[in-house]
This record gives structure tokens, C-alpha cells and sequence, in this order.
């Protein structure tokens, strides 16, 4: 196949030739360009371009978006794409992302330029979503392809692929199928167009045939490479999630500002604790502040020492660490109720080394405003002139303090300087609590937290609490209050269906509630047939998605029927199917999770300041950033900083954070793969690709578990 002399290999007079740059930079004939890190984003509104844009917003990849939707967006011109820096030229974007192979009118001199730009400096285009035509290296759908929906279809990744940008996949690209009665992924399948040099990466087969068509692949024709997309997406859905490493990968060469894990933690409350169990015919939970004073039986729900058994072993076979969440008072009080014994917690302490710990407070106590329970909902008490009554400073300490002397005294390997409240208390609680416990901040300075989880449902953005900085847990739909799947489907029925099905009517009087049910599930076979996939499905986007915000359960939920585990399962098996052992997923602790969003808000903040820059020139790659800013970059293995090794190896990758002092970080790239153009043709075909379709989000939902 013919091929065309690389354009990397030009010199700064040809580059400046062909860019109409500034005659100064003549002199610089012998100088490599200079590539900034940073992407071009140029969007039509669409969800695939969104997606990718928020793909890079969330590793903190910077970008510059150019919405074509907009009268008054910048003209996208050689000066826009390239310029000189001390005479040497300078591309201004490594990547180019557009939401099609030409989003520009015919004959536009915007896409002229872009050629021109990719093809002088080697940058890459990804076309974000693409209709299957010779532009783009591919046949028309019509020539034994097809176009039209993939719901449930399993892609896989080619050799091609997994040798290249998506080699952190184990093979299989599941496309969701969440709903019979919505369409979710549109594509075109088709095979790539005779003599095109194309490289498909991810293929399915085409409905009715044998063949299998490209989905993504790389197209390189004209000293210009593109990523051909040919599915639409929005940000959420799984297939895009999967696929969005190594899109990012693909575009910048493996070399980017910013970087990616998929994470997943589980922290387990109100260990040695007892939680009040949901009551089937009064629709509440007798005990706590839901089921009217007196009425119904308490029957609680606690672990026995065969569950930490169970524990145990899960955890060696998941090769994964719960965070238990404890409260002392439970084994104190079950002690006191049972001549000494505690069969629960003599267990759980022999076996404390194969947990983490996280003080819960003593007793569990509210730490906010004081409660009224006299009424339901419940509200803050106040005092004779109307101001809201709240939970002492000293009673506040005192169920840290307490807890974390007994947590030392049973040999719990603590780390003193980590908070879960009681229900997440003494943080504000709407309706009834709009603003924190005024005594909490003192408190939790008088012993040291420093991280205190809060509940992401109520309260997302990490913020200062006093002394502390808040880590916001995603609570999972598996309700405290319920050790039974029969248990967990009633009340699954109760909350998300009308009051005419029986149900509380919640959804009724909320109809952006995603959750809800069309009719009740059935108590037998509703937990695993429903709850456990929406919950799975659920908690694996949050894994995929580069979050670290831990998920949390309780107590109840590994006792009894054990019904946590089928979710669990669901998502670290799921996982392991889906990633390759070189992509792990991560369990951090919660200090380590506070750390990490904490590092992430200082950086973006940094980007968006624009006291953050960075370039590669040739194999060295040097950024600055302000003082004390941990700067996060992701390079090829064996990359060196400072003539040290850089990184952490994840995805086949090195990335990490890095201390700046203010001072530039220099970089050194290992060679770098040579990759060629190609041509490509096949004959015309009027035809016009149908506009994207914005799907309602998948994984997407709001969150109204019951109080706790």
C-alpha cells in the first residue's frame, strides 16, 4: 500500500508554510514543534461530543470547547489552531475531538485548516459519532452492513484493539439493553472500504450475517488519523464508559494531563450495632423515627459470628476490604443484656486485622439539631423563644471520644482522624435541619477529624467542616432496616410505587423519581430479579466513571439473608468479565478517597485559573504549575521524572500526582510508536446519517432510601 512520507518528519519551514504562520519562526528551521497538552473540543450539542468532554473534565484533562452552535464562537483558523512560542511553532491543541468526520459546511475553509493542522503537526481526530460512509474509511451501511439498534448486543475488541488504545479491556463491550420500550444505542456496522488503510478496534456482528462490522477503528488517509465512532452514546451509559480510557488513550498517545482509576469502596454501618427492622403491615420501622411512638414491636437485626465467617471469606475470594463502620455501645449493651457474652464481637475483634475501621460514634446517636419524635416526619425541638434546640458540643465529643477509647481498647486498628456520624448527623438535613449543628465543627476539632463522611444523595460537594473535610458516600438502595429480600421488597414497594398500588406515593408526588415501579415486584423473586441488576448496574457506573466516592450499607445487610452480597458480586464479578489484570479496581480507605477529591478540587481549580500549563516537545514533556499544586499526568511506562522512574502503572499506563514547588517538572518519554498513514476510497453514495438521539441516562436516578 502507498504510503506518505510522515508529516512529523517536516521541517519548521515547510510547518510554517503550510500553517501561514508568522515569518519570525523561519529562522527555527531545525526545531521540533512544540505540542501544548491540551484538546480541542468542537461540539454540536450532541451527547457522544458531551460525553468526551466530560470523559477529560473528570480526569482533569484541560480542553478548549468551540460550541458550533453559537453566533459568537472563534473562527477555528490556522491562528486559532497554531502560533510560535520563542520561535519555535507551536500546535496549540494535541487532539482535535469533532462530533463527525466534518461537522463543517462543504468546501468550509474551517476544515480545510483542521486538515491542514493535523496533518503538519500529526494530530489526531476522534469522530465522536459518525454515519458509516468512504469519508471515513467505511462502506455504506447498504452494502452489507447495517444501521439501527444494538441494544444488548455484545461488541468485542479486536487484536488491533487490545494491542493498542483499549488493551486495558479483557474483549467483551456489552451494550446495555435497561428497557424493552427504549431504543438506547443506535449504530452503523459496516466493513471498511477496499483499500482503505483502516484498523478496526472494537466490531460487532452484523445482524443477519456471520461478518462483523467496526464500531470504532482508526482511519488513516491524507498524512491524517482518525478515530471512526460509528454508535451514538451520552456519558453514562456503560458502553461509553468502557470505551472511554481508551479513547482518550488513542487521541493523546498515552501522554495527557489529568488521569483515571476505577474505584470501589464499601464502608458497612453500625458494626456491633443492632438496626430496627421494617415492619411488612405498619409500612414503618418500629423503633425509629418513622413508626409513630409505641407503635409496632422493635425486632432488630444484628450480625452473628457465622456472617463475619462469611466476611471473611468473601472478602479473600473478592480479594477486596469492607470498611466497617462501628459502634461500640452495641456490644457494651449486649453484653450487659447477656451475662458478658458478645459471640458477635469476640469474633469480629479476633478477626479486626482483616478489616479497616471507622470510628461511628458511640451509641449512634443524633448529633444534629435535638429531635422531636412526637411527630412524623420528625422535627428539630426548639426552646421558649422559637430557636432550634441543638446537641451539645460535650455530647457531641463525647460519642467520638468514647467510641474510639473502645475501639482502641479491643485492638481495632484505627486511624483516629476519620469520622462517620450517626446517620450522617449534625450535617444539615432537609427538611427539617437546613444548616449544620453550630457544635459540630468545634467538636470534631476537639478530637482531631479530619475527614467526616457525609451522605452524596444530600450532600455531594466535599466541603470544611471545622477541622474537616467532608468525603460524600453514595448510599446503595439496600435498605438498613432490612436483613430479608422479602423484607427489602416490601419496602422497595412501599416507597417507589402510587398510593392506588398500595405504595406511599412518593413518585406520585416526585415525578422526576427515576426509581419508580409501574407495578409492585413480587416479594419471592423481586430482589434478585429487579433490585439486585438496578443496583448493580448502578454502583458499576459509579466504578466506571473515575469516582471515588465510597458506597455504603449496614450491618443488617450482611446478616440473615445476606443480601448485599448479590450486589457486591454483581459488581466486582462484572468487573473482572469486563477489565484485564492490568486494570484493578481500587479500594482505598476514606482518608486516602478525602485526599484524592481534595487534590482533584485543587486542580481543576488551578486549570480554570490558567496557572496550569504544559507541552511535549519531542520525549520530554515539562509542566508548571502554581506552588503546593499536586499536578496529575498520565505518560507511557517507563516515562522518568527527575531520572526516576514516574508513577503508578494502571491500564498499561503510568500516572499519579506530583508535588509542584512552583518549579517546572520535566518529563522524559520513552520512544514513542511510529504509526503511518494510509488512503482510502469507495464509491459515493447520497446518503445523510440521522441526527444523534439523546437517550434518558442510564445508571441515573434519584435516591429516596429511607431515613437513616
Amino acid at each position: 500500500m502507498k504510503r506518505i512520507t510522515r508529516t512529523a518528519a517536516l521541517t519548521a519551514g515547510a510547518l510554517i508554510a503550510a500553517l501561514g504562520l508568522p515569518s519570525t519562526a523561519a529562522h527555527a528551521d531545525d526545531l521540533v514543534p512544540r505540542v501544548d497538552l491540551r484538546v480541542l473540543v468542537v461540539s454540536d450539542g450532541g451527547p457522544a461530543v458531551d460525553a468526551i468532554a466530560a470523559e477529560l473534565r473528570t480526569a482533569g484533562t484541560p480542553y478548549t470547547e468551540v460550541d458550533l452552535t453559537r453566533s459568537d464562537r472563534p473562527t477555528v483558523d490556522a491562528a486559532f489552531l497554531a502560533d510560535t512560542v520563542d520561535g519555535r511553532p507551536r500546535a496549540r491543541y494535541q487532539a482535535v475531538v469533532l462530533p463527525n468526520d466534518n461537522p463543517f459546511p462543504a468546501g468550509s475553509p474551517e476544515m480545510a485548516a483542521l486538515a491542514s493542522y493535523e496533518q503538519t503537526y500529526d494530530i489526531p481526530q476522534v469522530d465522536a459519532y459518525t454515519y458509516a460512509r468512504p469519508e471515513a474509511g467505511l462502506r455504506y451501511p447498504v452494502y452489507g452492513g447495517y444501521a439501527g439498534s444494538i441494544d444488548g448486543a455484545r461488541a468485542e475488541v479486536t487484536a488491533a484493539g487490545r494491542s493498542g488504545p483499549f488493551g486495558y479491556l479483557d474483549g467483551t463491550v456489552p451494550f446495555e439493553d435497561n428497557s424493552a420500550d427504549v431504543g438506547e444505542s443506535y449504530a452503523y456496522l459496516s466493513t471498511p472500504v477496499a483499500g482503505a488503510d483502516f484498523t478496526p478496534y472494537v466490531e460487532a456482528t452484523i445482524p443477519g450475517r456471520t461478518a462483523r462490522g467496526s464500531l470504532v477503528g482508526e482511519y488513516r488517509h491524507d498524512g491524517r488519523r482518525e478515530l471512526v465512532v460509528t454508535f451514538v452514546y451520552n456519558r453514562y451509559q456503560q458502553q461509553f464508559r468502557l470505551l472511554a480510557r481508551g479513547i482518550v488513550d488513542w487521541m493523546t498517545g498515552g501522554t495527557h494531563l489529568g488521569a483515571s482509576r476505577n474505584y470501589f469502596a464499601v464502608h458497612v454501618d453500625d458494626v456491633f450495632a443492632a438496626d430496627d427492622r421494617w415492619d411488612t403491615e405498619l409500612n414503618c420501622t418500629p423503633g425509629d423515627v418513622d413508626c409513630p411512638d409505641g407503635e409496632g414491636t422493635p425486632d432488630p437485626i444484628r450480625m452473628t459470628p457465622a456472617d463475619v465467617d462469611h466476611a471473611t471469606t468473601w472478602q479473600n475470594e473478592q480479594d477486596f476490604t469492607l470498611d466497617l463502620a462501628y459502634n461500640g455501645a452495641g456490644s457494651v449493651d449486649q453484653r450487659e443484656d447477656n451475662g458478658g457474652a458478645d459471640a458477635l464481637a469476640d469474633r469480629l475483634i479476633t478477626e479486626r486485622a482483616r478489616f479497616r475501621w471507622i470510628n461511628h460514634t458511640y451509641t449512634h446517636a443524633f448529633l444534629g439539631c435535638e429531635q422531636d419524635t412526637t411527630v412524623v416526619p420528625w422535627r428539630c425541638a426548639t426552646g421558649s423563644d422559637g430557636s432550634t434546640t441543638w446537641v451539645s458540643r460535650t455530647a457531641i465529643s463525647d460519642e467520638i471520644a468514647t467510641n474510639r477509647v473502645w475501639g482502641r481498647t479491643a485492638g481495632l486498628p484505627l486511624h483516629d482522624d476519620e469520622l462517620v456520624t450517626g446517620e450522617h448527623s449534625g450535617l444539615k438535613v432537609l427538611p427539617q435541619q437546613p444548616v449544620d449543628n453550630p457544635n459540630l465543627a468545634p467538636a470534631l476539632a476537639d478530637n482531631d477529624i479530619a475527614w467526616l463522611a457525609s451522605d452524596n444523595s444530600r450532600d455531594p460537594a466535599q466541603r470544611r467542616v471545622g477541622p474537616a473535610t467532608t468525603v460524600s458516600r453514595y448510599p446503595m438502595n439496600i435498605f438498613y432496616n432490612a436483613g430479608r429480600a422479602a423484607e427489602q421488597v416490601d419496602e422497595y414497594n412501599w416507597i417507589y410505587t402510587s398510593r392506588a398500588q398500595g405504595g406511599s406515593g412518593i413518585c406520585e408526588d416526585n415525578p422526576a423519581t427515576t426509581t419508580c415501579l409501574p407495578a409492585p415486584l413480587d416479594t419471592a423473586t423481586g430482589y434478585t430479579a429487579h433490585i439486585v441488576p438496578v443496583e448493580t448496574r448502578i454502583a458499576l457506573g459509579h466504578v466506571l466513571a473515575n469516582d471515588p466516592r465510597p458506597h455504603f450499607i449496614h450491618q443488617s445487610n450482611l446478616a440473615e439473608d445476606r443480601i448485599a452480597y448479590p450486589v457486591l458480586d454483581g459488581v466486582l464479578d462484572g468487573y473482572e468479565d469486563l477489565f484485564a489484570d492490568n486494570t484493578p479496581v481500587v479500594n482505598p480507605r476514606m482518608k486516602d478517597i478525602g485526599r484524592e477529591l481534595q487534590r482533584r478540587a485543587a486542580w481543576t481549580a488551578a486549570l480554570e485559573d490558567g496557572r496550569v500549563t504544559a507541552h511535549r516537545i519531542g520525549g520530554t514533556v515539562v509542566v508548571e504549575a502554581p506552588d503546593a499544586t499536586a499536578v496529575t499526568v498520565t505518560v507511557p511506562t517507563g516515562t522518568t521524572l527527575a531520572g526516576e522512574a514516574f508513577g503508578e502503572a494502571y491500564a498499561g499506563r503510568a500516572s499519579g500526582w506530583t508535588p509542584s514547588a512552583g518549579q517546572a517538572l520535566t518529563f522524559t518519554l520513552p520512544q514513542s510508536r511510529a504509526a503511518g498513514p494510509g488512503t482510502a476510497g469507495d464509491g459515493p453514495l447520497p446518503a445523510t446519517p440521522p441526527a444523534p438521539v439523546t437517550r434518558v441516562p442510564s445508571g441515573v436516578r434519584d435516591h429516596v432510601p429511607p431515613a437513616r
